[in-house]
């Protein structure tokens, strides 16, 4: 049976204020309703090996939000992270952090992580999806342009790593991934399906 029908009954709970997750949710054909924005602490141990981060940041905001889930609702959470040269690259907080990270990213390969955190009243399950990107070397005019158009316009502080994948700057910047193009976007939507299918079944 096909997962949309099998999720027929439950109510699937999106927390997360991406557009890029709902709208990956909504073409993968799967109904979901958006839970309200709640406050979540995102803060993580800084022994933490980095790999780890987005995995338990997404069961930090599932366990953050504040309803009480009932016997059908399926709470979905998620983060994502950019590890570039073994360190984390969050949001950008302005023009010039966005710009500080987009410069580290150029002529180098980096890694994103998404973790996905599903829960019911009474389990939980956490997974983890890695993809590589390689990112060409960007020229002097390349880099104002994106200060002067791509900041203004896409307006990527909402981005780890200041970038969206389908957006301006990843059309012409990116020279390769290894792994799942819709991880780096933000939801490992292919992985999610199977998950989630596995989940219902227990």
């Amino acid at each position: 049976m096909l997962l949309h029908k099998k999720l027929e009954g439950y109510n699937l709970i999106l927390a997360s204020a991406s557009p890029r997750r709902r709208q990956l949710l909504a073409d993968c054909g799967i109904e979901f309703t958006l839970a309200e924005k709640f406050e979540c602490d995102e803060s993580f141990p800084q022994t933490m090996p980095c790999s780890q981060v987005a995995e338990y940041i997404s069961t930090l905001k599932s366990n953050a939000y504040p309803n009480p889930l009932g016997t059908k609702d399926i709470l979905l959470t998620a983060d994502t992270v950019v590890i570039a040269e073994g360190k984390i690259l969050g949001k950008p907080a302005d023009r010039e952090q966005a710009v500080e990270m987009l410069s580290n990213l150029s002529g180098r390969k980096h890694t994103v992580i998404t973790g996905v955190t599903i829960r019911t009243a009474t389990r939980s399950h956490s997974f983890s999806v890695a993809s590589n990107v390689s990112f060409r070397a960007l020229t002097t005019e390349e880099i104002d342009y994106y200060i002067d158009y791509y900041i203004d316009n896409y307006r990527p502080f909402d981005k780890a790593g200041a970038y969206g994948i389908q957006e301006w700057i990843g059309y012409v910047a990116i020279e390769g991934i290894e792994g799942s193009f819709f991880n780096v976007m933000g939801l490992p939507i292919q992985r999610l399906y199977v998950e989630l299918d596995a989940f219902i079944e227990v």
